[in-house]
């Protein structure tokens, strides 16, 4: 026997990448990293009310409007005017796309109970009824709606699948992106069972209801030839379509800037090293109820507005008329930033939706102002909308946008009396650049403020706890005042203070006191010593007066005894003597003198 030749056949060729077909639905492009796959069918599913409809005809009008592809909707619930009534209030047009031939929406009539199973089930007729619309306008999308009207009379399994696989491989064939949607199974995610397996793009939206808190969430469950994002990921049907919001950036790839932006406080601008927080970051201020978070904050939108930037203030526990009044307490007017439209106050109660349309307004109004400074007080009020895992999961998309868009963010956060204070209830301290921990201080009946930064990432800050005061002049830092019984701050404060000034006066006073007695001492002995001085001199005066009269004495003798010896004719011998007699004696006074001379 020959030995089998091997087979040799030319290898496929792939392309690099998966051609995508674009959307245009806000956040499920960014999920399926380019759209749905181009020339292949999508099954999206799941149960009633979930938004399987609109998301195939967004489909269809943003390919229209945005990416110039006109679409076919096959439907089999509902007729075109249907349709048309009910995108009506996501914005959507059809009646004007349907006559510039961007759009054709064909409705088969399927009655249930006159469809039965008898020898071959043929999609012949509808195919050509669909590649008829198709041709009509050159349509580059399809959305057939739903896929179980359709099979509805069949039970055999064999036949369903393989009209199924007939039915995709005509929409594959023409090169169509075509959107099939399906109603959801009990245990598996279509009621047959069998789209899934079938379809090249599988897609389950779902609603749940957590504390009376609806919530859309959609999940790509399959997507063959291409990556995508893993997660389930909150989403909303809006006025202007579906949003769909990841749960966060894929890679962590935001920009970091250098400049500094003033907090409003030059003493706490100080702290951080003289000139605030970084620009770009984000800021978290927590603390119990009355310390002073607002406050600090409209320091902080009151100076960017006077540099002529613009704010939004979101906050959820307050009206804007509310917080403008309060503040004038503390000498801050932020009515005239709003008149002149640098700030943008957006107020609302946290139950009044849920998380992902907080999330999604606060989006859009950020997108429609362009801010560079963004205040959210507080967030935990969001915990009124959700558990503490989604909103930690909110406030981590709402952190990772400002950052990508480079907006200072500074948020607040109640510190509830069980939690402790380096602590928050919503655990996003690690996610924020700078904290900020306002502490009350409690001493001697006293209820006083404190504020210490927690922590600054890439800044060199102070460690020190400063005294915070509210004054009619606007946020003040003091430096802590240690007494020996620690840390003061109110009125004892002022009253140690006081008593340290008293003590320092007495402290002054004995000072000069001291130094008085000793100027007087000094004064005093000064004189003595003139006094010695001048008897000193009246002494030596006298002293050289009697010397000098004896040394006139012992002249005149010894004169007198010469003339005694010249009128005696004494002899030479005698005479010398007497001489020697004279110089002996004036010596010794001359000795006298010269001890006296010494003592002066």
């Amino acid at each position: 026997m020959r030995p089998a030749k091997p087979r040799t056949s030319s290898p496929e060729i792939l392309p690099a990448t998966l051609p995508k077909c674009p959307t245009g639905i806000h956040g499920l492009d960014e999920i399926t990293l380019g759209g749905l796959p181009r020339g292949r069918t999508t099954l999206v599913c799941g149960g009633p009310g979930c938004g399987k409809t609109l998301l195939g005809m967004e489909f269809l009008v943003r390919g229209a409007t945005e990416f110039d592809q006109a679409g076919v909707c096959l439907s089999f619930e509902e007729t075109a005017g249907e349709l048309a009534s009910n995108v009506a209030s996501l914005g959507f047009d059809l009646a004007t796309l349907i006559a510039r031939k961007k759009l054709v929406i064909d409705h088969v009539y399927l009655e249930r109970g006159l469809i039965e199973e008898t020898g071959e089930y043929d999609l012949e007729a509808l195919f050509v009824r669909l590649g008829h619309a198709v041709d009509s306008i050159g349509a580059k999308r399809v959305f057939l709606d739903s896929v179980e009207a359709l099979f509805a009379g069949l039970d055999n399994e064999s036949v369903l699948r393989s009209e199924l696989r007939r039915l995709f491989r005509w929409l594959k064939d023409r090169d169509l992106t075509a959107v099939v949607t399906g109603e959801r199974g009990q245990t598996t995610l279509t009621r047959h069972g069998l789209e899934e397996y079938i379809s090249d793009c599988v897609i389950l939206l779902d609603h749940q209801v957590t504390e009376t808190v609806l919530t859309r969430r959609l999940r790509v469950v399959k997507y063959r030839g291409s990556t995508h994002g893993m997660n389930e990921y909150p989403f909303l049907i809006e006025s202007d379509g579906i949003s769909v919001l990841p749960v966060t950036s894929m890679e962590l790839k935001q920009a970091a800037r250098d400049d500094r932006v003033s907090t409003g406080v030059p003493a706490l601008d100080t702290m951080f090293g003289g000139e605030g927080y970084f620009r770009g970051s984000s800021i978290l201020v927590s603390g119990t109820s009355g310390t002073g978070k607002t406050s600090l904050t409209a320091h902080f939108v009151d100076a960017a507005c006077s540099r002529g930037e613009t704010c939004v203030f979101f906050s959820f526990e307050e009206s804007a008329s509310q917080i403008v009044r309060n503040m004038r307490s503390i000498g801050i007017d932020l009515g005239r930033w709003i008149d002149k439209g640098l700030l943008h106050f957006h107020t609302a109660r946290p139950t009044t939706f849920g998380l992902e349309m907080h999330l999604v307004k606060i989006h859009k109004i950020i997108k429609q102002f362009d801010p560079s400074i963004v205040v959210v007080d507080p967030v935990t009020g969001l915990l009124h909308a959700g558990t503490a895992s989604e909103t930690r999961s909110i406030l981590l998309r709402l952190i990772d946008f400002l950052k990508e868009k480079e907006i200072t963010a500074l948020m607040t956060t109640l510190t509830g009396g069980s939690v402790a204070q380096e602590q928050t209830e919503i655990d996003i301290s690690s996610l924020v650049d700078a904290w900020l921990l306002l502490r009350d201080i409690e001493s001697r009946g006293e209820r006083n403020r404190g504020l210490y930064i927690l922590k600054a990432r890439g800044v060199a800050h102070s460690n020190q706890i400063r005294e915070f005061l509210l004054t009619n002049q606007g946020v003040e830092l003091r430096e802590v005042y240690l007494g020996e019984a620690g840390m003061l701050t109110g009125s004892a404060r002022v009253t140690q203070e006081a008593n340290d000034l008293s003590a320092a006066l007495l402290s002054r006073q004995e000072i000069e006191r001291k130094q008085l007695l000793l100027e007087r001492k000094r004064k005093a002995l000064d004189s003595q010593i003139a006094a010695l001085q001048l008897e000193l001199e009246t002494e030596v005066q006298e002293s050289q007066q009697l010397i000098a009269q004896e040394e006139l004495k012992v002249m005149k003798w010894e004169r007198d005894l010469g003339d005694m010896a010249k009128s005696r004719f004494a002899s030479k011998g005698v005479q010398e003597g007497d001489a020697m007699t004279v110089k002996a004696r004036r010596g010794r006074t001359q000795h006298a003198n010269g001890v006296t001379a010494d003592r002066r």
